[in-house]
């Protein structure tokens, strides 16, 4: 693994921990795709350093877990905004 890479890997783990961020919010802090940050912390990340894997992981599966609630909150502020917007007579 090339040395730019594995700094990635351990960076955008270290992040993952310290912010308890998702993979979509890792991916855009560092300018490279969900896909990317999400091949680093499930592929290359155990063969770096398998102790933070093991939390990296614990932390995604949490976000995992949350999913459904973040998901229905931005829901729900989408249509306050909506309701709004019907109510001063603007549109989308």
């Amino acid at each position: 693994m090339k040395d730019y890479i594995q700094e990635r890997v351990i960076d955008a783990a270290n992040y993952i921990m310290d912010t308890k961020s998702t993979v979509r919010e890792t991916a855009k802090v560092f300018g490279v795709s969900k896909s990317t940050i999400h091949k680093d912390v499930t592929e290359r990340l155990p063969r770096v350093n398998a102790s933070l894997s093991d939390k990296v992981k614990r932390v995604l599966e949490y976000n995992k877990a949350e999913r459904h609630i973040r998901g229905g909150k931005a829901t729900k502020e989408k249509y306050k905004r909506v309701s709004i917007r019907k109510s001063q007579g603007t549109h989308l």
